[in-house]
Formats: structure tokens, C-alpha cells, sequence
């Protein structure tokens, strides 16, 4: 979903900072420069150090909520007793960026939800000091991860949603900029 959406702010004119965590697709898209990241931290490092020079920021990489506490240096041999990993909340990248954020740049969060949906979006929204939030719900049939297709939810402040249907992710991408348009003019 994120190329999708850089691809098209590209086409509408905009340069594009795009941070990548690893996917198996790609962009040649002029106008859309990639920052590769591998880890939650780095992809953290490399969004707060991007935000101060940019004009907003659209949220819709699916970090982690929790990572592990240690890292291990060496593969873990498997044995005859359970193994336990100890989990620590990952760094919320757009709380963070929403702290950041001043009355000229925009912030767009996703909300991946599995119940709840509207209600916990919503309070994110409100949280996190986005602009608007883009529901998904991993309920919908040809929506989330793996396929080609989403269908979303846009919610804004006041409660205001807007639903669509389930369509080409370049679609929806189309759906997601003419909201950011909307919203500069």
C-alpha cells in the first residue's frame, strides 16, 4: 500500500521520501526516493529524521507492536524445555511524528483492527494527532496484507467517515491523495 500511495503523490508532482522496511515489490517511479530500513528502530530513526524536511508523512508500514527485549547473536538450538522470549512495547512511530508535527505539515496513520474497528481507530486518530486514519479490518475478504486489493475507511476528526469498496490498491491509493488534496486546499 505504501508504494501504491507514493507512486501516486509522484504522479501528482510531489517528491516522496519513501522508508521501506523489506517487501517484494519495487518503484522506478521518479520522484519517489526509497529509504531501505530493516528493523523497527532504524525505520523509527530514519521517519523522525525525515519528518523535520518534509511536508507530511502517511503512516501505513505495519510495524510491530512489541519486539524482542534481547536480541540474540546466534541461532537458538532447539531443545527439550520451552523457550521463552521476552517482548518490550516497539517505539510508535506515528505518536512520535504526531508530537513532532506542526500546523503545516500533514500526518496520515493506518489502523489495522480486528475488533473494535471504528471505535479503536477513532481513538487513535485522536491519540496520535493524525489528520485522518485509514481503517483496515483484517474482516474483510481482499483487504490487509498479501494481495493486491484493500478496502478502507477514512475517518477524520469529528467523526467523519468515509467508506469504500474493495478495489485495486491503486486504486485506493488515488482514494488516499485526493484526501491529502482535499485537505491542502
Amino acid at each position: 500500500m505504501g508504494y501504491a500511495i507514493a507512486e501516486e503523490l509522484a504522479e501528482q508532482g510531489a517528491e516522496v521520501t519513501l522508508v521501506s522496511g523489506p517487501v517484494s515489490v519495487t518503484t522506478q517511479k521518479t520522484g519517489v526516493t526509497v529509504v531501505p530500513v530493516e528493523a523497527a528502530e532504524e525505520m523509527y530513526n530514519a521517519s523522525i529524521e525525515h519528518f523535520k524536511t518534509v511536508d507530511g508523512a502517511i503512516m501505513c508500514a505495519a510495524v510491530a507492536d512489541f519486539t524482542p527485549a534481547k536480541k540474540e547473536e546466534e541461532k537458538t538450538k532447539r531443545g527439550k524445555e520451552n523457550w521463552h522470549i521476552e517482548l518490550q512495547p516497539t517505539k510508535d512511530i506515528a505518536a512520535e511524528l504526531g508530537k513532532l508535527k506542526t500546523n503545516k505539515q500533514l500526518l496520515i496513520g493506518f489502523a489495522l483492527e480486528t475488533n473494535n474497528e471504528l471505535a479503536n481507530a477513532a481513538s487513535k486518530l485522536l491519540k496520535k494527532n493524525l489528520d485522518f486514519i485509514v481503517l483496515n479490518s483484517l474482516k474483510d475478504k481482499g483487504a490487509g496484507f498479501g494481495v493486491d486489493t484493500n478496502k478502507i475507511t477514512i475517518i477524520e476528526k469529528g467523526n467523519k467517515q468515509t467508506d469504500f469498496e474493495l478495489k485495486d490498491k491503486a486504486e485506493v491509493a488515488k482514494d488516499i491523495v485526493a484526501k491529502i488534496i482535499e485537505l491542502n486546499n
